[in-house]
């Protein structure tokens, strides 16, 4: 039996919180994937897996096109333990394929009784098959990244899910009464026309100011997002790189400027996506 988390397979493979991070690493005793790489995974897997490979069968060489060097395709089942994100009626047991890489000797990794976390989809018209979303989908269990992973799947269910970021509409800024004192506001375009904005308050002798707003109404407390956390992500990862002049056409030349440089300051703030 296994235990289901929330209720919502493979082919060949296709061509945190910061001390969560930490506890990743220090728990495997290699780097943790970033919380934008975790959040890709999850948005792109149907079902993500607690498991434990019971068996991992290498293929012959003609038996696995494409495959990259220093690499060994494996035929692996698996008992999953928990489903973490998926839909109910999910298999106890799962095959698939998975590319791994060879050691520094050339050989290959042991994965009979590995637990891992899985992100997959099921393969039609085969029950128990799954497919890897990415070649690196298959990831060895940690306590951090299970943590992690389970984390951004209650982020993804929740009520206030902030949704993908497609774009930038409109940009405004207003200047103040005083030298350097002005607010500047982003309007955020996202699928299904949910609204998003940043808005950057300056004013004389104090640091920016900057917040972003999930309603038409912008609250007088909000707070920029804490990083590694799925609003955090959707700017971080969905903000284009500089405000479109497009959004800017309304503003005199001045203030088009500032508008840009608040919007500079913005991404600086929430940092490289990561992934």
């Amino acid at each position: 039996m296994f235990t289901f988390i929330s209720a919502a397979m493979l082919v060949a493979p296709a061509a945190p919180i910061a001390s969560q991070t930490a506890q990743i690493v220090a728990e495997s005793g290699q780097p943790g994937l970033p919380y934008a790489t975790v959040a890709d995974r999850m948005l792109a897997a149907p079902a993500v897996v607690d498991a434990t490979v019971r068996s991992a069968s290498r293929l012959k060489p003609a038996e696995t096109p494409g495959l990259a060097a220093g690499q060994a395709r494996f035929y692996v089942v698996a008992d999953v333990t928990a489903l973490i994100r998926g839909a109910a009626g999910f298999p106890a047991r799962v095959s698939y394929l998975v590319d791994v890489p060879l050691d520094s000797r050339g050989r290959v990794p042991r994965l009979r009784k590995q637990r891992v976390i899985l992100f997959a989809r099921p393969v039609a018209a085969r029950p128990g098959e799954i497919q890897l979303v990415t070649p690196d989908a298959q990831q060895p269990w940690t306590p951090g990244l299970d943590t992690l992973v389970r984390r951004i799947a209650q982020e993804l269910v929740a009520a206030d899910a902030p949704p993908a970021i497609t774009g930038v509409g409109n940009a405004f800024h207003v200047p103040g009464t005083l030298p350097g004192e002005g607010e500047t506001q982003v309007f955020l375009t996202t699928p299904d026309a949910r609204p998003v904005s940043i808005s950057v308050l300056r004013r004389p002798g104090e640091q920016p100011r900057w917040a972003v707003a999930l309603s038409e109404i912008v609250d007088e407390a909000a707070a920029p997002p804490p990083r590694d956390t799925l609003l955090w992500y959707r700017l971080a990862c969905g903000l284009p790189p500089a405000l479109p002049d497009r959004s800017l056409a309304a503003l005199e030349p001045r203030d088009a400027e500032v508008a840009r440089e608040d919007y500079r300051f913005v991404l600086a703030q929430l940092g490289p996506c990561g992934r």
